[in-house]
């Protein structure tokens, strides 16, 4: 089953690859992809003014095998 996630916050700067407090948020699971955007675009314009504040979204399969990290 797929599952789609809202992720992101802060960051130490506008490269985005470092969150403050070192773990990106976790919003979700949602069951379809409206769903997941409509809470990215409510924290996307929360947080609008913010430049080192982002969020996308991850689709996730819990029935796929994991990725590879080699």
């Amino acid at each position: 089953m797929t599952q789609f996630f809202v992720v992101g916050g802060e960051y130490a700067d506008s490269s985005f690859c470092e969150a403050v407090g070192g773990d990106e948020e976790w919003i979700g699971p949602f069951s379809n992809y409206e769903s997941a955007q409509k809470e990215w675009s409510r924290r996307a314009w929360l947080t609008v003014d913010d430049c080192t504040t982002r969020f996308r979204i991850e689709r996730v399969d819990a029935d796929a095998p994991p990725p590879c990290t080699d």
